[in-house]
């Protein structure tokens, strides 16, 4: 028994005398300070990035010209395509360095510069609404009723106007709502509104599409630019000036939304749409993240300048001048408006 206390005790002894050296050479080492090991060719090993970015880097690294970082991180950090096997190409690029570009240019020139856009646009309507109310007619109404729109154009215009609204209502919430939405609503409620807003807008474009191509074939031949379409546009139809200035069908104000509005503009995001939506007809497109990010900024821009300028049409169609909304609700219109409003018109169907 004794034999065994006595090999305990010198255990427990080489133990702690074991124990005590190590800690001791764990902490001379730590207050001894960093020296470089020398290598066995005798080249010490650089130390801390300061001696690698002052030229160290060449010696022992000659083919890695990037400062401080490597030829790993250059090679990952770059959009040309590196070799996959598997079907998706696009992960041959680790890092899109133009996907941060996409999001500095959606996320701050579209949304900010948007923004103010659709403010100045809404907050001048509503000021030119202040100022001057609702345009009256100078004649009382006449009771005689003109037909100006059949029942298949005012088709086209109803589908092309609510197809239209449900586009600019989904997606101003798409590029918007996080700002406003999801706070009040939740990150999963807003998640799955979000998704639904998606598809309504996705559904929506190509009806949007078919509805512009039909009224461009029924409306294009009245939207040809006429004698005293320049005179009305330079006046900007006499709504500053109070002069009066004749117009025919369409006056140059609703020539310049059919062109430019609804024709470039409707084409443009349409043509952007169908890329986003992967359903482009006839063509061979690869629909790479580049390609995608491209589609969306032209897309989103457009879309939001479009907006702006449907935001005034219909102001002008509905409370901003009497009598304007009945040809797209009836069909007919007042005489004492369309003498109004389109004198040549009304003089040519009056003969």
């Amino acid at each position: 028994m004794n034999r065994s206390f006595s090999s305990v005790s010198r255990s427990c002894v080489l133990t702690l005398g074991l124990s005590f050296s190590l800690l001791s050479g764990i902490a001379f080492a730590a207050r001894a300070p960093m020296e470089p090991l020398p290598t066995p060719s005798g080249i010490d090993i650089p130390v801390g990035l300061k001696n690698i970015s002052n030229g160290t880097q060449n010696q022992s690294q000659p083919a890695n010209s990037a400062p401080a970082s490597g030829p790993i991180w250059e090679s990952a950090n770059s959009d040309p395509l590196n070799y996959v096997s598997i079907p998706d190409k696009q992960a041959g690029v680790l890092i899109q360095r133009s996907g941060q570009q996409w999001r500095l240019i959606r996320n701050g020139v579209i949304t900010v510069y948007g923004a103010w856009l659709l403010a100045l646009g809404f907050f001048g309507i509503a000021a030119l609404y202040t100022l001057k109310g609702s345009v009256k007619l100078s004649e009382p109404l006449s009771g005689l009723m003109i037909k100006r729109f059949s029942a298949l154009e005012r088709l086209a215009h109803w589908v092309m106007a609510f197809s239209f609204i449900a586009l600019a209502f989904t997606g101003l919430l798409i590029l918007y709502g996080k700002y406003f939405a999801m706070p009040l609503m939740g990150g999963i409620a807003f998640g799955n509104f979000l998704f639904v807003c998606k598809n309504i807008h996705n559904f929506s474009g190509p009806l949007f599409t078919l509805s512009i191509i039909v009224f461009f074939i029924l409306f294009v031949r009245r939207n040809i630019p006429e004698k005293g379409d320049l005179q009305w546009l330079l006046a900007f139809g006499g709504i500053f000036g109070g002069k009066h200035i004749p117009a025919g069908f369409f006056n140059m104000g609703e020539k310049v939304w059919f062109w430019f509005g609804m024709v470039f503009l409707g084409v443009i995001i349409s043509a952007s749409g169908f890329v986003l939506d992967m359903i482009v007809p006839f063509m061979n497109i690869e629909y790479w993240r580049g390609t995608m990010q491209l589609a969306n900024i032209v897309h989103s821009s457009m879309a939001l300048l479009m907006t702006t300028m449907a935001m005034g049409h219909i102001y002008i169609g509905t409370i901003g001048m009497q009598g304007s909304i009945d040809g797209m609700k009836t069909g007919y219109v007042d005489a004492s408006w369309a003498k109004e409003h389109h004198e040549i018109w009304y003089n040519k169907i009056n003969k």
